[in-house]
């Protein structure tokens, strides 16, 4: 299981590509060379760089969708729009595709992030702004984890 950590700030350059840090690599180590998937974050102005097996993973669970339910279809479609299979190249550079830069705003100035099974990639100062969203840290966790049974995990 991944738990991919840590922010990295990183250069993009006039072509759309960007060095892969070196951490991640190493993180990624076992699994770098089944590539990934890029696709757009569902609710923030970022892109989300999945492995090529947590992919495999979100679309087997996209695949158990009715596809005769039409807000199910009208999801599949939007969630995989933008969805393109990349890899770094030999020296360790991912291209990001231009479509998908000009959603996330990525200029010259990018952060990468670890979070869990995944990395996200955010512009600088997009990155900078949700980290001063105003957001009540104490009553999200409590929200979100305040009721888990911890015993039995």
């Amino acid at each position: 299981m991944l738990n991919l950590l840590g922010e990295y700030d990183c250069k993009m350059d006039a072509k759309g590509r960007l060095m892969f840090p070196a951490p991640l690599k190493r993180q990624l180590e076992d699994v770098l060379h089944e590539g990934f998937v890029i696709n757009r974050d569902l609710f923030a102005t970022c892109l989300v760089l999945y492995p090529a097996q947590q992919w495999a993973e979100v679309s087997g669970q996209l695949g158990k969708l009715n596809r005769f339910i039409e807000k199910n279809v009208r999801f599949i479609r939007r969630f995989n729009n933008g969805a393109t299979p990349v890899t770094l190249d030999g020296t360790g550079r991912l291209l990001v595709p231009g479509a998908l830069a000009k959603y996330a705003d990525l200029t010259k100035e990018v952060k990468l992030m670890g979070n869990g099974d995944r990395i996200e990639i955010w512009s600088k100062s997009r990155y900078d702004e949700m980290l001063n969203e105003d957001i009540d840290m104490g009553a999200l966790s409590e929200e979100v984890m305040g009721d888990r049974d911890t015993k039995d995990e």
